[in-house]
């Protein structure tokens, strides 16, 4: 692998949970970024972003901010002009009731083509899509014996009947992405995080560190067709930079610590921190799904090494501490 010194990038989702992430390494490693946010008049989504030039110590050149409508064209144009590469990692991303064609498909799928066509106005051939494990799970006709990895793909039909509106979104539009790469020569690479969690930059709480909290507050909840595993969210941005730098990265990246079910995980949670209102699970919580200590193979022969389950647990408490959604006294 081969550090690309003094090139430009764009990353669309600059102020969330993976966003952030990334742009903080890719500012380390001497980048450019050009940002999205949706709202530039809201320090919410910018502050904590211009505070990682400090961090990385670099000007305020370094990052450009841009305003990102995903149903905007223009917008994503406007963002993507002068760059080397993107990194679109903009998606909706929430488990709770919506308008899911207003709220999830639309801006999941419209939103990727802007982005990929004003790629490709631009000369642009790399870029990297942030997908999710709901683009392989739920996938229950799936043979319980074989590992869901990169050739497993959630099954859109049984999401419609059951009204799963996030995985449908991420499936439909990372498939979209993929043809597009295709149609085009572009070179269209995607990583399939799973349940992302550790140190937020971002002010705000996000989905899956709310799970984490909610799990610690004694939630139940056991996401039978939304969980398969966690990764750091530092893992999570490396991962994307790895393959962004390798050239020989290509298709769909499984990022994930290992497949586990959330049983495992709270059980885990609870062994670490026994003072706090864990709940007990039944064993299988994700039924059908095969545990797997070690499934993302594409990555690990790029040479990636993944942080451990202890290790994002502590990191993902600590943070939710020191953001106050946590009591220190536990």
């Amino acid at each position: 692998m081969t550090k690309i010194e003094g090139k430009t990038v764009c990353v669309t989702g600059g102020s969330g949970f993976i966003g952030s992430w990334i742009i903080r390494l890719l500012l380390s490693r001497g980048y450019t970024v050009h940002a999205t946010v949706k709202d530039l008049g809201n320090p919410n989504e910018t502050k904590h972003l211009k505070v990682l030039l400090d961090e990385a110590g670099v000007d305020s050149s370094c990052l450009k901010l841009f305003q990102l409508d995903l149903l905007n064209y223009e917008t994503s144009l406007a963002a993507v002009k002068d760059t080397s590469g993107v990194f679109h990692v903009a998606s909706p991303c929430t488990l709770e009731r919506v308008d899911p064609q207003k709220e999830l498909l639309d801006p999941a799928m419209k939103g990727t083509m802007n982005v990929l066509r004003s790629a490709k106005e631009c000369g642009i051939s790399r870029v990297i899509v942030t997908s999710s494990i709901s683009a392989i799970i739920p996938s229950p006709d799936w043979p319980a014996h074989v590992p869901k990895v990169e050739d497993c793909w959630t099954d859109v039909e049984y999401c419609k009947k059951k009204e799963l509106w996030y995985p449908i979104s991420k499936t439909l539009a990372e498939k979209a992405a993929s043809e597009f790469g295709k149609e085009n020569g572009m070179d269209v690479v995607i990583v399939n995080p799973g349940t992302v969690s550790g140190p937020m930059i971002q002010p705000d709480l996000n989905a899956s560190m709310a799970m984490i909290l909610q799990l610690l507050q004694g939630s139940t909840e056991d996401y039978c067709d939304f969980y398969m595993g966690p990764i750091h969210v530092k893992d999570v941005a490396l991962a994307h930079i790895l393959v962004y730098e390798n050239q020989i990265a290509s298709g769909r990246h499984l990022c994930i610590q290992s497949i586990t079910h959330w049983s495992d995980f709270a059980a885990k949670v609870a062994e670490m921190y026994p003072d706090y209102k864990v709940p007990c699970f039944p064993k299988d919580t994700q039924p059908g799904l095969l545990r797997v200590s070690d499934p993302s193979k594409k990555l690990i022969e790029l040479g990636f090494e993944f942080t451990s389950m202890e290790q994002i647990i502590k990191d993902s408490v600590e943070s939710l501490k020191t953001r106050g959604y946590l009591s220190n006294d536990q």
